[in-house]
């Protein structure tokens, strides 16, 4: 009786759990978004200041190493705004238009931690009036509850095994 009383709590936490997965999943990519906007307008200016001096990305970097200090510092600087503007670029394309359902697929998209630290600080829990919040919410249960089923039955089948190799 206790342990079906653990299954079922087990088995609403995780509802409740994945129920906020679609509000969750919005925000994040509007968090995206707006942290490739501004990626873009960096790596804009950078380039369009190249342009003016007839260099392209690459040289404009290769220059400024060169020249060490402050401007080798901007040099290094700048080529991780660029290796981060490609990744969040490339996430958001991904995720971008997708039900839910489908962003669920694509979780390992949602892994930036400055994108991810701002989403969950902004983020408010929804109740799961839509089909897909109920949808996630009755996964999660029945996930929380077969876990804890499944650990009721290993646990109840260990004395069992106990008495046959004795």
């Amino acid at each position: 009786m206790v342990l079906r009383a653990v299954a079922l709590v087990g088995g609403l936490s995780l509802a409740v759990v994945l129920s906020q997965f679609p509000e969750y999943s919005q925000q994040y990519t509007q968090r995206l978004a707006g942290a490739v906007d501004e990626l873009s307008r960096v790596v804009e200016r950078f380039d369009a200041d190249a342009s003016e001096l007839n260099l392209t990305r690459q040289i404009a970097l290769s220059e400024m190493a060169k020249a060490g200090g402050m401007a080798e510092a901007r040099a290094e600087s700048m080529q991780r705004v660029f290796h981060r503007h490609e990744k969040l670029s490339n996430d958001l394309r991904a995720l971008r238009g997708k039900a839910s359902v489908e962003k669920v697929t694509y979780f390992w998209r949602m892994t930036d931690p400055d994108v991810a630290r701002k989403a969950w600080h902004d983020f408010r829990p929804a109740m799961p009036v839509t089909m897909e919040g109920i949808g996630f919410g009755l996964a999660g249960f029945l996930a929380g509850a077969g876990l804890i089923g499944g650990l009721r039955i290993l646990l109840s089948a260990l004395p069992r095994l106990r008495r046959a190799t004795v």
